[in-house]
């Protein structure tokens, strides 16, 4: 690779926490057959979650706050394994809350933002066109390319750590033009009426076209809810991390020579079926990802007067859950008998080791993950019915 001079100091930085950041980067940059680096603006830190990475991430984090890394441009946390304030409520142990309140003490080490949350570009980190960034998590990694129109692959933990502490990250993969092209056309002639039924669409993609970049044609209507409800199901059931919707997103390409599937209310039906394996959720989630303002007062409507009869999670980003507050539709799920938690969501969270067995979801991503992850049978299903399952 070629390295400018000041990349050249940071191989030979004081700083060890610096240098061995730079030197991870350059043998990525190696593997992938990158030239050279591009300067990023925003970098996204995930392994955060004491499930996720366990003592052996702790340690890799720890080491690096000891050694004295800081990060060079914002960066901003992924989901933790628990509400940092209100894990008791959900049954966390104290030992899993005194191991990730570690993780978080070494972040907050190397001021990296405790944002805990999936959707920073709801709030605050929102990339411009064409701007490079090193993001981490799959579905912020989609919205960003896709959506925004900025440049990131999908870092792993080590990767975006090491690029948010020099401000680099090695330039290939999506951050080059010619890797920025659709694969395939799909075809929507089902009826997309919720996040829900594009969820279905991107689960049903993700496992077409795996790391392809699948162009859509035929959606009439998506904004940010569903646009984020399809590309986290795409990166969860395969590994999209780029795709168009034309008409809507900011990229529009020549498609006339691509292979072409159909997605179809068959097609819509049976990925419903495929991903559901309990009638019956023991608990209901929303939020993955985090829940926008939006959905939160859709629930909230939907809760209003009416009585939580089994458990009702809603995940969302602190800085939103300030806003749910704040237009009382916290307080309105609450009083039904549902949560709103801020900081982790059901797939980060020990749910495998509290009570639940089943779960209900509207979220592609989550009904991907669930089983594998959290050893739960899934009801997937729009927010109205899942709603209506566990209410009076």
């Amino acid at each position: 690779m070629h390295l400018t001079e000041e990349e050249k100091k940071m191989l030979e930085s004081d700083n060890p926490a610096v240098r061995k950041a730079m030197k991870l980067l350059v043998k990525l940059g190696d593997i992938y057959g990158a030239e050279e680096m591009v300067e990023i603006n925003s970098a996204q830190a995930s392994g955060v979650s004491y499930k996720s990475i366990g003592d052996p991430g702790l340690k890799f984090l720890q080491e690096f706050a000891d050694e004295g890394a800081e990060v060079s441009v914002p960066t901003f946390a992924n989901p933790a394994g628990m509400d940092l304030e209100r894990w008791e409520e959900m049954d966390i142990s104290k030992e899993f809350a005194e191991k990730q309140n570690e993780i978080i003490e070494a972040m907050k080490g190397m001021n990296i933002t405790i944002a805990s949350s999936c959707t920073p570009y709801l709030w605050s980190n929102l990339p411009g066109r064409n701007e490079h960034v090193a993001w981490a998590e799959s579905s912020a990694v989609s919205f960003a390319n896709s959506v925004i129109g900025a440049r990131t692959n999908r870092e792993g933990g080590p990767s975006a750590l090491a690029a948010a502490i020099t401000g680099r990250t090695p330039k290939h993969g999506l951050h080059l033009d010619k890797n920025r092209n659709p694969t395939h056309v799909v075809e929507v002639e089902a009826d997309l009426k919720n996040i829900s039924d594009f969820g279905a669409l991107g689960s049903w993609v993700g496992k077409k076209v795996e790391d392809g970049k699948p162009y859509f044609v035929g959606v009439t209507s998506a904004g940010t809810d569903e646009l984020k409800s399809l590309g986290a199901a795409m990166a969860a059931s395969g590994a999209v991390a780029l795709y168009f919707v034309e008409g809507v997103t900011v990229d529009q390409r020549d498609v006339s020579d691509l292979e072409r599937l159909s997605f179809t209310e068959g097609e819509k039906e049976d990925e419903y079926l495929k991903l559901t394996a309990s009638e019956e959720p023991e608990l209901v989630v929303f939020g993955c990802p985090h829940c926008s303002i939006n959905e939160i007062e859709e629930i909230s409507k939907k809760l209003e007067g009416r009585t939580v009869t089994k458990d009702l999670w809603v995940f969302t980003s602190k800085a939103v859950k300030a806003w749910s507050d704040r237009m009382g539709y916290t307080d309105v799920i609450e009083e039904a008998g549902g949560k709103v938690l801020s900081d982790t969501c059901n797939v980060v969270c020990p749910i495998e080791d509290m009570k639940y067995e089943s779960m209900g979801t509207n979220s592609g991503k989550a009904a991907n993950y669930l089983p594998g992850f959290c050893k739960q049978d899934v009801m997937f299903a729009d927010t109205t019915e899942l709603i209506d399952k566990v209410v009076e």
